[in-house]
């Protein structure tokens, strides 16, 4: 499964390098669930993308990428939302740089349920209120906004790869969503 889109900071590493590294690193990187707020502060909408995987099936997946050698979590966290929103997305990064979850992936199933195929990967991950418009990136067909009750059905919930739907549902139940 390849999410990956072209990055124009590029960081230190080739491509050849990357892959070295994946195979002996843990990675860091971190992950936004976007929300979208009601006047009251209480989630009223989920953002996920959308795109076909190498096998053609349509995968939903959360804005997510690299930490890169010698950049802030707050940088990482902004970059990753312009590059898979767009720049008008308006996100509004949280005032501490304190994950609400950390999700451990490994490239086979293990004991966390988070899996990628390409690498052992540790991942900080944000709930993210987005205020503007956004456009997704240029390898996801669709940005959809669902509502806490339509993202956890059965049939969206199946669309996610590598346990990024059980991160929704931690994010929404630390959100205070109840359903």
């Amino acid at each position: 499964m390849s999410v990956r889109t072209p990055d124009p900071y590029p960081g230190w590493l080739s491509d050849e390098d990357l892959f070295e590294a994946r195979g002996r690193l843990p990675m860091v990187y971190v992950e936004a669930v976007p929300v979208r707020l009601d006047p009251l502060g209480y989630v009223n909408e989920v953002g996920t993308l959308l795109q076909g995987d190498a096998d053609g099936n349509m995968v939903r997946y959360l804005v997510s990428g690299r930490v890169l050698y010698r950049e802030t979590i707050r940088a990482a966290l902004l970059r990753h939302m312009e590059k898979d929103l767009g720049p008008l997305a308006f996100p509004q990064l949280p005032i501490s740089p304190v994950p609400f979850t950390v999700a451990e992936y490994f490239p086979a199933p293990s004991q966390t349920g988070f899996t990628d195929d390409r690498q052992h990967a540790v991942s900080l991950v944000y709930i993210i209120p987005v205020t503007g418009e956004c456009e997704p990136r240029q390898d996801a067909l669709e940005l959809t906004w669902m509502t806490p009750q339509e993202v956890l059905s059965d049939d969206v919930q199946q669309e996610f790869e590598g346990g990024r739907g059980n991160l929704v549902r931690q994010a929404l139940a630390f959100s205070g969503v109840v359903l």
